[in-house]
């Protein structure tokens, strides 16, 4: 086996996913400041949808699975969902390898494209997803701070020389 493989998720790989989606879970909460909880219980709700078209995981020779990605079918098109790699295996190559793994398998499918929303927060997904190629604003969620109390980075970014905070 090559140091890097991905393979279709098989059921042996639930406590892997399971720890991935816990570390995607807890970074997305300490992103927003939020208290760091979620032990990957999330995963199970993931598994059992019914629009999910496949699940890969990145297998590492030497440390097992180290990455998991998601396909959802969203009638001609696909969204991908989750996309997280280890904290200690980032910035090598890993998540461009699922990217394209997940990109392959839509293009098999005869989908006409792959989306992705990554956290407006979350700069060096961004970057890494531009990068990648998925350089086309398909859709923009807005969010109306209801808890004025709530604590909002204020170096946001200009969509149609409209300032937004992140």
């Amino acid at each position: 086996m090559s140091p890097l493989q991905v393979r279709a998720y098989r059921p042996t790989d639930h406590s892997a996913g399971r720890r991935l989606y816990a570390e995607l879970t807890r970074a997305q909460h300490r992103m927003y400041g939020e208290a760091e909880r979620g032990d990957g219980a999330e995963f199970e709700e993931f598994l059992a949808r019914l629009d999910l078209g496949g699940l890969w995981v990145a297998e590492h020779a030497d440390d097992g699975v180290i990455g998991l990605v998601g396909l959802i079918v969203r009638g001609r098109g696909g969204e991908v969902e989750p996309l997280v790699v280890t904290a200690s295996h980032r910035h090598k190559g890993v998540g461009r390898t699922l990217l394209e793994h997940v990109a392959g398998e839509a293009k098999r499918r005869d989908m006409q494209s792959l989306t992705i929303s990554p956290s407006s927060r979350n700069v060096e997904a961004i970057r890494s997803l531009h990068a990648a190629g998925y350089d086309v604003v398909s859709a923009v969620e807005l969010t109306l701070d209801l808890d004025r109390n709530g604590e909002w980075h204020r170096d946001g970014l200009k969509l149609h020389e409209l300032p937004f905070r992140s």
